[in-house]
Parts: structure tokens; C-alpha cells; sequence
């Protein structure tokens, strides 16, 4: 099998979830064709970790800079950060760890974006009832794991509570944007907080467009379980890949509308 149809199978597989034995009769492979060069290009991709997603720098993002109503207030923010649950499949023994607050079993992904919709640090693989702040501080004490430079800080909602190179939104204010349709913001701390969300809601759009490029991640998974954490981290040195490559993309569009409305 050449590289290309390997990566058309890889591609057609995690984007529209199918199995592998539908997938070789299409292509006309047998199933254990199909199973050994995905785990061929799945190891390979995996490789292009550290030269797709990467942390940022400390320049001022240029959707901050360019925008009067964050810049010069969060002129020294480099991204968003928050969790994502991805469906999981584990052994009855230890499902309860990996029951979320939803009901079913999910690893719970934490993923720090830039502002451009990159993923800039992900950590795949933790049980769907971990609290958000337990996955963060295991992020942070990694020795490649995720790392603010000196002055800089990531948007959180209050789940991660208070910390250095985080910033969350006031409680007890008015935050989510729903809240201000009908009446604007009324003082100073509803007025971060309208703008903290504005920026911060760029991560959940990211992880809303992710899961429609790779339907493999909101279906019931039929591998090991390391190997749906790969899927996960390979999912998103995709989506990277495409917004470098093709940001004009037709399942981006809608994003981008709604980004331009904040």
C-alpha cells in the first residue's frame, strides 16, 4: 500500500468514524491491512507533535492587538485553556474513574489554544471525573509539559481556580455572553468579564469544529485505550496542520462568522 492511500484510510477512518472492516472492502483490503497501516500512520503522525503544536511566544497575539476592545487590557494574554470530554472505552473494573459528570465514560483532554484556533498544548488520556485544576497541575509539573513564560497568562473560566500565568473571570458577576443580550455590562468587573468571555469562548468554538472534523471523537471507540489517546493527539496535529495550511476551510467558515461577531 502506497503513503497516500494509507493516509486517505487514516483520514477516512478518524473523520468519519467508520471501521476497518467496512473501510477494506471499500478500498478492497483485508481488515488486517486496514489495522496495520493505521497504526502505521497514526505512530507517524504522532512524531509531528513538537514541530505542529507548539507554545507561543511571548508577542502580543495579533486578534488581541488589532482589536481596541482587548488591546491594551489583555495585551499580555497568549491563549485559552479549558478541558474537553472525548468518549472513551476502558475495562468494567475501572469505568467508574472514567464516568464524567454526563453519564458515560470519556477521558477528560486539556488543550491550551491560541487565538489563530491552534491547539498549543494538549494532555490526552485522563479519567472523565478528574477535576480540571488536578489535570492542570499535572500539565504543569511535567518535565515537557505546558509552560507560561514570565508575564504571560492564559484565559480559564473559575474551574481552575486561582493561580500565577492564569486568569479567571470575576464570581458572583455576570459572565457567559447570553447574560449581556439584553442589557450590557454595568460596571467595571461585568465589563472584564464580558470581555474575558469573548476571548476565552474561542476555545469552545475550537473544540465545537474539532469534534465535526473528526467524528471518530464523539462515537463509542473500538480500540485500546492508549491508542484512543493517540487518536485524540493525532486529531488535533491534524486540525493544526489544516489551519496552517488551508484556514479558509469549509467547515471553518462558520467559525470564523461567529468569531467576527464577538
Amino acid at each position: 500500500m502506497n503513503i497516500r492511500e494509507q493516509v486517505v484510510i487514516f483520514l477516512h477512518i478518524i473523520g468519519h468514524n467508520v471501521r476497518f472492516r467496512v473501510i477494506g472492502s471499500r478500498y478492497y483490503r483485508s481488515t488486517e491491512t486496514i489495522h496495520r497501516y493505521f497504526r502505521v500512520v497514526l505512530r507517524a503522525i504522532l512524531k509531528l507533535y513538537k514541530l505542529v503544536i507548539r507554545l507561543p511566544d511571548e508577542s502580543t497575539p495579533s486578534e488581541i492587538r488589532n482589536n481596541p476592545r482587548f488591546y491594551p487590557y489583555f495585551k499580555d494574554c497568549i491563549g485559552a485553556l479549558d478541558g474537553t470530554h472525548v468518549r472513551a472505552s476502558v475495562p468494567l473494573n475501572i469505568q467508574g474513574r472514567f464516568r464524567s459528570h454526563k453519564g458515560g465514560t470519556t477521558q477528560n483532554v486539556l488543550a491550551a489554544i491560541t487565538f489563530d484556533l491552534k491547539f498549543s498544548y494538549v494532555l490526552a488520556g485522563w479519567e472523565g471525573s478528574a477535576h480540571n485544576s488536578c489535570i492542570l497541575s499535572d500539565a504543569l509539573s511535567r518535565p515537557r509539559g505546558l509552560r507560561i513564560l514570565e508575564g504571560k497568562y492564559y484565559l480559564a473560566d473559575a474551574g481552575y481556580g486561582i493561580r500565577n500565568g492564569y486568569i479567571t473571570p470575576y464570581h458572583g458577576v455576570r459572565y457567559h455572553l447570553k447574560e449581556f443580550s439584553a442589557q450590557g455590562p454595568e460596571n467595571a468587573k461585568e465589563l472584564f468579564n464580558l470581555r474575558h468571555s469573548s476571548l476565552r469562548i474561542t476555545i469552545e468554538r475550537v473544540f465545537g469544529i474539532f469534534k465535526k472534523q473528526f467524528r471518530v471523537l464523539d462515537a463509542e471507540p473500538f480500540w485500546n485505550f492508549q491508542t484512543q489517546v493517540d487518536i485524540v493527539l493525532d486529531c488535533c496535529i491534524i486540525h493544526n496542520h489544516i489551519m496552517g495550511v488551508d484556514p479558509s476551510d469549509l467547515l471553518n467558515q462558520g467559525l470564523y462568522e461567529e468569531l467576527s461577531l464577538i
